[in-house]
């Protein structure tokens, strides 16, 4: 299955008080570290969104074989990533399938991805979401079929109100993990070891 990644991570990180993209995280930056991560899922492209922070972002991170694209509208919020991540993506046609990855989740469980995409193959429904827990989740996989209904959001928010709104788009697949952490404040950072 021909399967890309638009990894969100345009946000300017106000709760944290600094670029949450450049933190470092087991001696690496974050977003260097959810970078590699999905492009070990298979995928490609893997596009990265970048937003406020963009250029300290490209001089100090090294993103690997990721493609950038930047949001100029970044403040809008979540939905104006998801316009430019797709529109590249559309305009390239070599996926089918797409991921949506939140920047800010360093750690998806490495069962995950592969098991959205053998769902994907098997449901017959455009948009494949994990459940951890009794609570969906990222990252959500969308056929190639919602991404216009995807660019057309807007505000800061994601597609949840967009399925919940169409459950008969949905295949839903369980996993017993708590739901993967957002990065958001300085309490969420890992203590030191």
């Amino acid at each position: 299955m021909n399967a890309a990644a638009l990894v969100l991570a345009a946000g300017g990180s106000r709760r944290l008080g600094q670029p949450k993209q450049l933190l470092d995280w087991g001696g690496r930056l974050l977003l260097e570290e959810v970078a590699a991560a999905v492009a070990g899922w298979g995928v490609s492209p893997v596009v990265v969104v970048l937003g406020a922070h963009a250029e300290e972002i490209l001089e100090r991170a090294d993103l690997g074989e990721a493609m950038v694209v930047v949001n100029p509208e970044w403040e809008e919020g979540l939905a104006s990533s998801l316009r430019a991540g797709f529109d590249l993506l559309t305009r390239r046609r070599e996926a089918e399938w797409a991921f949506v990855v939140l920047a800010d989740q360093p750690n998806i469980p490495a069962d995950v991805p592969p098991a959205l995409l053998a769902a994907a193959a098997d449901s017959g429904r455009p948009a494949v979401v994990p459940v951890y827990r009794y609570q969906r989740g990222n990252p959500v996989l969308f056929g190639r079929e919602l991404w216009e209904r995807l660019m057309s959001l807007e505000g800061d928010a994601g597609a949840a109100d967009l399925l919940r709104a169409h459950p008969g788009w949905v295949h839903e697949v369980r996993f017993d993990h708590a739901a993967p952490a957002d990065i958001d404040v300085p309490t969420d950072l890992p203590g030191p070891s």
